[in-house]
């Protein structure tokens, strides 16, 4: 990949899509838990993806057609075969990201999913530096560690007033093997998609026709093998309520937002977005639901905050001491005494 130098600043308004982007991250496990019927899914999960990808499809599509409408000079897009061929590589990758995700759950608990998983953010680190050669500070490298730390200790699980201790981080060899492989997939797709989409002046909104167009194609396949495995009829919608929709939607925007970011911030700003949304959730269950805050969620959630003043904020502003208005001294009256 082209050596590309990272921006000075990023786009107006990658604050709030960031900041979405958390919010409708964390809403994608909360609903999808609330999908349940009776302990499964009474619908396919496999039709969730594909109608998630041909949402995104459409809604690009309307918007390309849309700034066209409007300003047709605006609008830049590239059909070389080369370069459309680009966009088929983050789909093959994150469909074996998928696959390899299945295995590694075979091997490790929840806790030790969620903990290793955590590694997809000095992967991702690392690969932006090794692929795009990407300069990161030492104090943002000290920031990146920080959040993998912090997002792990939120998982850890103890109950110490009935004298047990969860067993974290106790899988078989291969369990971590699945482990760095998975963390090493999501760190090239996302690195790889961000290097797509910033490849040329495109915009965003035929860049994004080009993923989700052949995201859905290969959504298809999978489904077409979901259907052959089962034997489940091939009406989509079999067994979907409201809430199920709502997974649609989310995944679809949220996916839609991840796009935006890749564009106009980089890799590193939507791991924050993720890994932050982990702890948003966590926040959100001890609301709602009634989880039991412990101490190791506080420490994470903590570190993590933490760690994104550290990467984000400038040095000099981070060292800088805090400006005091001086006080001014009271007028003495005559003789000494002070006004009262």
């Amino acid at each position: 990949m082209a050596a590309t130098s990272a921006p000075s600043s990023f786009a107006p308004g990658t604050l709030l899509m960031a900041g979405l982007l958390t919010v409708l991250t964390s809403a994608q496990g909360l609903l999808t838990a609330a999908s349940k019927t009776g302990g499964g899914y009474a619908y396919d999960f496999a039709t969730v993806p594909f109608l998630s990808e041909l949402t995104k499809l459409g809604i690009s599509w309307a918007l390309l057609a849309r700034l066209r409408a409007a300003d047709p000079g605006s609008v830049r897009i590239t059909r070389d075969a080369k370069t459309v061929a680009l966009f088929i590589v983050p789909s093959i990758i994150y469909m074996f990201h998928n696959n390899v995700q299945f295995f590694f759950l075979k091997y490790v608990d929840p806790a030790t999913y969620q903990i290793l998983g955590n590694l997809k953010i000095v992967t991702t680190g690392l690969l932006l530096r090794v692929a795009l050669r990407r300069q990161l500070s030492r104090l943002q490298w000290l920031a990146l560690l920080l959040l993998m730390a912090g997002a792990a200790t939120s998982q850890i699980n103890t109950d110490c007033s009935k004298g047990t201790v969860q067993s974290v981080l106790h899988a078989p060899v291969m369990g971590y093997i699945y482990g760095c492989v998975s963390a090493l997939l999501s760190a090239v797709a996302a690195v790889y998609t961000e290097w797509v989409l910033k490849k040329n002046n495109d915009t965003l909104y035929w860049q994004n026709m080009l993923l989700y167009g052949f995201g859905a194609a290969f959504n298809f396949l999978n489904l077409a093998h979901s259907k052959a495995a089962s034997g489940r009829s091939w009406y989509l919608f079999e067994g979907y309520s409201a809430i199920t929709w709502l997974v649609v939607a989310n995944l679809a925007f949220s996916g839609l937002l991840v796009s935006w970011v890749m564009k106009f911030a980089d890799s590193i700003c939507k791991v924050y977005a993720t890994s932050l949304a982990m702890l948003l959730t966590t926040l959100v269950s001890i609301a709602r639901f009634g989880t039991q805050p412990t101490l190791q969620m506080g420490l994470g959630i903590l570190v993590a905050s933490v760690s994104v003043v550290l990467y984000y904020v400038p040095p000099a502003q981070l060292a800088a001491a805090p400006d005091y208005e001086p006080v001014p001294q009271r007028e003495r009256e005559p003789g000494g005494k002070l006004p009262r």
